[in-house]
């Protein structure tokens, strides 16, 4: 049987993906413009390791930040075009999770 190869391309798009909260993050961004205390209330992440996130999501062209000059300065958070291209894909997995996956209090 012959062995296939992973293509480089799938094989760091899913290393991106599967980096801790990352997928959290991007989902929490398909319902729009967020702020941070929104996006860390919403999934349960620490400041710190959300800062991170979103640093790494915005070098990748993921999200975009928008700083809004008020006083106080507001920063919003939102997904690029490459961002939002992702959303078939996790109503996918959504999809996916409702019909697959059980609830942790019907695991035994």
């Amino acid at each position: 049987m012959e062995q296939s190869i992973i293509c480089p391309r799938f094989e760091k798009a899913i290393s991106l993906l599967s980096q801790r909260w990352t997928v959290l993050v991007i989902y929490q961004l398909l319902s729009g413009s967020q702020r941070f205390s929104t996006i860390r209330s919403s999934i349960g992440i620490s400041g710190k390791v959300l800062s991170e996130r979103l640093k790494y999501l915005e070098h990748q062209e993921i999200i975009k930040r928008n700083v809004i000059p008020e006083t106080p300065v507001i920063i919003e958070y939102s997904l690029t075009e490459k961002g939002i291209s992702l959303e078939p894909i996790l109503k996918d997995i959504e999809n996916w999770s409702q019909r697959w996956v059980k609830p942790e209090s019907e695991e035994t």
